[in-house]
């Protein structure tokens, strides 16, 4: 049986951490920022931790 593929979209905007927990990036930091806060702006460049209700779904087109 072939291996599973993990989904590429999924691989690129994903990463796990060490605990298990799944990182992602915020959204609306791509474009149309002259209209944004430069706070705003800033507390997006961050990453953050996948919501708990969406982690199994991560994890699986991850294949972990």
């Amino acid at each position: 049986m072939p291996k599973m593929k993990s989904k590429s979209s999924a691989k690129k905007r994903f990463s796990l951490t060490g605990s298990g927990k799944v990182k992602r990036k915020h959204a609306y930091k791509s474009h149309i920022l002259t209209k944004k806060s430069t706070k705003r702006k800033r507390n997006l460049t961050y990453t953050t931790t996948v919501d708990k209700a969406d982690v199994k779904n991560v994890k699986k087109m991850l294949n972990h």
